[in-house]
């Protein structure tokens, strides 16, 4: 399905997943951050171009992993994407909801 996301027809998911990585831009991330009430740091972005790389290299994401990534401690995560930290941070990111999330 198609969703306008910074005015732009983005493709995605029930749950509002990009369907199409190359469709996101940092404005795309920033939208989506907005939708879910995060205003977006240097911190932020830090934990997204993290999991982005880790999506592209096909290495499954999980709360665990983010622990020992040594870009972000658990409770500073928690923090940052209240809610379902591992769920909003992909989603803003842009890739596919973890299988570890539910």
């Amino acid at each position: 399905m198609k969703k306008a996301i910074a005015n732009k027809e983005i493709d995605v998911n029930e749950e509002g997943y990009l369907l199409d990585f190359s469709q996101w831009n940092k404005e795309v991330g920033e939208s989506l951050a907005e939708e879910n009430g995060i205003s977006m740091t240097d911190k932020h972005w830090e934990v997204i171009a993290y999991l982005q790389e880790k999506h592209h290299k096909e290495e499954a994401l999980s709360i665990r992993g983010i622990k020992k990534s040594g870009v972000i401690n658990i409770k500073e995560f928690y923090a940052l994407f209240p809610g379902g930290p591992l769920k909003k941070s992909t989603l803003i990111a842009g890739i596919p909801k973890p299988k570890s999330c539910i």
